[in-house]
C-alpha cells in the first residue's frame, strides 16, 4: 500500500517511483532477503497474473514451472521446449523480474520474431511489478512499452530479432521468445552470441514451441540434448499441464489433426525447417488405425479384385538398428494409395522373402520392387529363386541382370522429387502413422535427402522406391493389363500351381470370396469396386 500519490511513478501508484526512501520494519527486512535468494518465494507470494477466466490472481507456479524457475536460477545457458499454452513465457517473464528487482546493474534483453510481441512481454513484467509491495520495488526511473529502468540501474528492454538489435549493449540475461520461429535465427543468433557471452556471469534463456528440424532453435536444443554445447535443456510437455489427459488430447485431435497436434502440444519437430514435404502438406497428412494388425504388419485396405499392387522393400541387417520394411501401394485408384505396411528391426535377411511372399501374393500377386543394395540383393534373388515368387521387379526386364533396383544417387534423387509433387498434389495417399512420423524427419542434408540424426527413414524410402518406380515405363506396362497378361501369365501359373496348394482364388456363384495364404490365414477379397 502506497503512503502518498508522490510515491508513485508518473500517477501511477502501483509502481514505486526511483528515489523514494524505504523504511524498513524488521519482519520486512528479513522478508527483503529471503525474497533476494529465492525466485520462487518471491514468484509465489508477491506476483500477479492476468487469468482469461479470473482475471488478475496470485500466481499460483504449477510444478514443472518451479522446476523452469530453478533451471534458470541453476543454469548459465538454458534451451526450453514447451508444449503450447503451458505458461513458459509467463513464468520466464517472472523470473527476469525476480532478477531485475534484486540484481543491481543488469541489462535484461526480451527478443521476439516481432517487436510487438516483445513488448508484450514487458506489459506482463510491468503488470507483476504493479503486485509487488513497495519494500521489495527499487523504484523506476523510466517506464514505456519498451523498456524499463529501474533505481537499482538495472533495465530491461525489447525488441525484434535483428543483427543489430541489441548493438552496443552489454548484456547480462538474453531471454528469446519462440524462437524456433524467428527468421533468419542463424544470422541473428551468430552476431548476438558473442555480445552475450562475453562477460562471465551473462545468461541466455531460450524457449519455443517446436517448429520443424533444420532451424536455429532445433539445433541448440539437440546439441543441449547431446551434451555437446554449455546449454541446459528444459522440456514441458502436453501433460505436465493440470486438465490435459487422454480425453482432452482426442479431443484436440479431432479439433485439428494428429501432426498438429503432435507440432504444437506433442513437442515433435516436424512441419517446417528443411523437411521434403513442406509443412501444409505434413499438417494435413492423417493417418488412421490399421484393419488388421499382426506381426509387425498392418493392413489398411484388404485386395480388391482386379486392383493392380505394388510392394516396394527396403533390407536391413535385422540387427536392432535400422528397420526391414515393405509398404503395399494400390495404383489402381487414384490418388494411389498405401494400404499395407510391414516394419521390423529384428527379422534377418534369410527370413524376409517368406514374409514378402506371404503378403505380397493375396494382393493379385503385388509387384514386388527391392532395393537390391547390400542385404537386398540377397532377398531379392531368394523371393524369386527360392520361395518362387516370380513377380519381382528386374530392372531392364532382363534376368540376367541383378533383381531389383540398385539405388543410386538420380534414382533417388528422381523418388524424391517424385514423392514430393505426389503428396503436395494429392496424387499419394499415405495413411501409416510410422511413414507420417518419418517424413516430418526427413531432410535436405548435402545434395540429398536423409532422416535427421536419431530419426529413421525406412519407411520413407519405400516411397521413394515406389516414387521413382511410377516415371518408368515399367509402369505403364503394369497398369496395361494386356500387357501385364502377356508378360506374367506363365508366372502367375506356376505360383498357382507351385505356391498355393492349400488354398483357392475364386469363388462359386452366390458365394464370399476368400483365399488362404501358404500359412493358413483366410484373407477376403473385396470384389465390391
Amino acid at each position: 500500500m502506497v503512503q502518498s500519490k508522490n510515491e508513485g511513478y508518473l500517477g501511477n501508484t502501483l509502481v514505486k517511483r526511483a528515489g523514494v526512501e524505504t523504511q524498513y520494519t524488521e519482519v520486512e527486512f528479513q522478508e527483503y532477503l529471503k525474497c533476494s535468494k529465492d525466485p520462487i518465494h518471491f514468484i509465489q507470494n508477491y506476483c500477479s497474473i492476468i487469468s482469461l477466466d479470473e482475471g488478475l490472481v496470485k500466481f499460483d507456479l504449477r510444478g514443472y514451472q518451479e522446476s523452469l524457475i530453478k533451471h534458470y536460477d541453476e543454469n548459465r545457458f538454458n534451451v526450453v521446449l514447451a508444449s503450447r499454452q503451458s505458461g513458459k513465457s509467463i513464468t520466464s517473464c517472472a523470473y527476469l523480474l525476480w532478477y531485475l528487482l534484486f540484481t543491481p546493474e543488469v541489462t535484461v534483453a526480451v527478443l521476439a520474431n516481432k517487436g510487438v510481441i516483445a513488448r508484450e512481454m514487458i506489459s506482463r513484467i510491468v503488470t507483476m511489478l504493479e503486485s509487488v509491495p513497495f519494500f521489495l520495488q527499487p523504484g523506476v526511473k523510466i517506464l514505456n512499452k519498451g523498456n524499463i529502468e529501474f533505481g537499482n540501474d538495472s533495465k530491461v528492454v525489447a525488441a525484434a530479432t535483428s543483427s543489430s538489435s541489441i548493438r552496443g549493449l552489454s548484456i547480462n540475461l538474453l531471454y528469446l521468445d519462440e524462437f524456433a520461429f524467428v527468421e533468419n535465427a542463424e544470422e541473428f543468433y551468430t552476431s548476438t552470441y558473442p555480445v552475450v557471452t562475453s562477460g562471465k556471469n551473462s545468461k541466455v534463456i531460450i524457449t519455443s514451441t517446436a517448429n520443424g528440424v533444420g532451424n536455429m532453435f532445433y539445433k541448440i536444443y539437440e546439441s543441449a540434448i547431446q551434451k555437446q554445447s554449455e546449454y541446459k535443456h528444459f522440456l514441458i510437455n502436453w501433460y505436465d499441464v493440470p486438465g490435459r489427459d487422454e480425453e482432452w488430447k482426442k479431443q484436440t485431435i479431432a479439433n485439428t489433426s494428429e501432426t498438429q497436434f503432435e507440432q504444437e502440444y506433442g513437442n515433435s519437430f516436424l512441419g517446417t525447417g528443411t523437411t521434403l514435404i513442406n509443412s501444409n502438406t505434413l499438417l494435413g497428412m492423417r493417418s488412421i488405425d490399421p484393419d488388421w494388425n499382426r506381426d509387425n504388419i498392418n493392413i489398411y485396405d484388404r485386395p480388391v479384385e482386379g486392383h493392380e499392387y505394388v510392394c516396394t522393400v527396403d533390407v536391413s541387417q535385422g540387427r536392432g538398428i535400422d528397420y526391414s520394411t515393405f509398404s503395399i501401394f494400390d495404383v489402381s485408384v487414384q490418388p494411389f494409395k498405401q494400404v499395407a505396411t510391414y516394419r521390423d528391426n529384428m527379422i534377418s535377411p534369410m527370413l524376409l522373402p517368406d514374409v514378402i511372399n506371404k503378403y505380397a501374393h493375396p494382393y493379385n500377386d503385388a509387384l514386388v520392387i527391392i532395393e537390391n543394395n547390400a542385404e537386398g540383393s540377397l532377398v531379392a534373388k531368394m523371393l524369386h529363386y527360392d520361395v518362387e515368387y516370380e513377380s519381382v521387379f528386374v530392372q531392364g526386364m532382363s534376368k540376367a541382370e541383378d533383381i531389383g533396383v540398385t539405388m543410386n544417387r538420380k534414382i533417388k534423387r528422381i523418388g524424391c522429387s517424385t514423392l514430393k509433387e505426389l503428396l503436395e498434389e494429392n496424387r499419394l495417399t499415405l495413411i501409416d502413422r510410422t511413414t507420417i512420423t518419418e517424413l516430418m524427419t526427413f531432410v535436405h542434408k548435402g545434395t540429398s535427402y536423409e532422416a535427421d540424426r536419431g530419426y529413421h527413414d525406412d519407411m520413407v524410402m519405400n516411397c521413394v522406391l515406389f516414387s521413382w518406380f511410377i516415371t518408368t515405363p515399367y509402369f505403364e506396362h503394369l497398369t496395361d493389363k494386356a500387357v501385364k497378361t502377356l508378360l506374367y501369365s506363365e508366372q502367375q501359373k506356376l505360383i498357382e500351381d507351385d505356391l498355393l496348394p492349400a488354398g483357392v482364388f475364386g469363388a462359386l456363384e452366390g458365394q464370399e470370396e476368400t483365399f488362404v495364404d501358404v500359412e493358413g490365414d483366410r484373407w477376403y477379397v473385396d470384389s465390391s469396386s
